[in-house]
């Protein structure tokens, strides 16, 4: 009887819920009872987002929400405008070049980084002004060679010397002592 009855759409809780507005119904009576009934379902509890503020609420309205929002969630980079990126590479190309074995393959990078600043200065495109300085060639290959000297002297200073190895001669003529 009960399954006939929410088959027709007369009685029923969820059916009267979704059920049209009649006339003279008010709305935020209907709304709340609603709220209300969902409630003491428990619909409400264990929401991932309970007691902590709305993330972006507040914030003026930006068209690009859900992109900001993708790059950030999925971590990724590479993208923005070309003054930003050559700003986070200038940051970062210290230990990039550190990372290299020989001197021609820092000065391939530097030449290449020193060229991307050029070209994003000729762009007319927009954006944020190019404010990355060109990187002196010859100036950051000695940085480079010196920081490469300073890491080996604290290594070997690091480690500790070997002791003196005695000849096999010696050892010999102790043990028969």
């Amino acid at each position: 009887m009960a399954e006939r009855q929410r088959q027709n759409g007369d009685g029923g809780e969820a059916d009267g819920e979704l059920a049209p507005l009649r006339r003279g119904e008010d709305e935020a009576k209907r709304a709340r009872l609603i709220v209300d009934r969902a409630v003491a379902r428990g619909d409400f509890d264990n929401l991932a987002l309970a007691g902590k503020p709305i993330p972006g609420l507040g914030e003026g309205h930006d068209p690009d929400w859900w992109v900001k929002g993708l790059i950030q969630r999925e971590n990724i980079t590479g993208l923005g405008p070309r003054a930003i990126l050559l700003r986070t590479e200038d940051a970062e190309l210290d230990a990039r070049l550190d990372r290299q074995y020989t001197e021609r393959q820092v000065r391939e990078i530097l030449e290449d980084f020193n060229d991307r600043v050029v070209d994003a200065r000729r762009q007319l495109l927009g954006g944020p002004p190019v404010i990355t300085p060109l990187r002196d060639v010859d100036a950051e290959v000695q940085r480079w060679r010196d920081r490469r000297a300073s890491a080996r002297r604290d290594a070997e200073a690091a480690t500790p010397p070997e002791p003196p190895r005695t000849s096999l001669w010696r050892r010999l003529r102790r043990g028969r002592s």
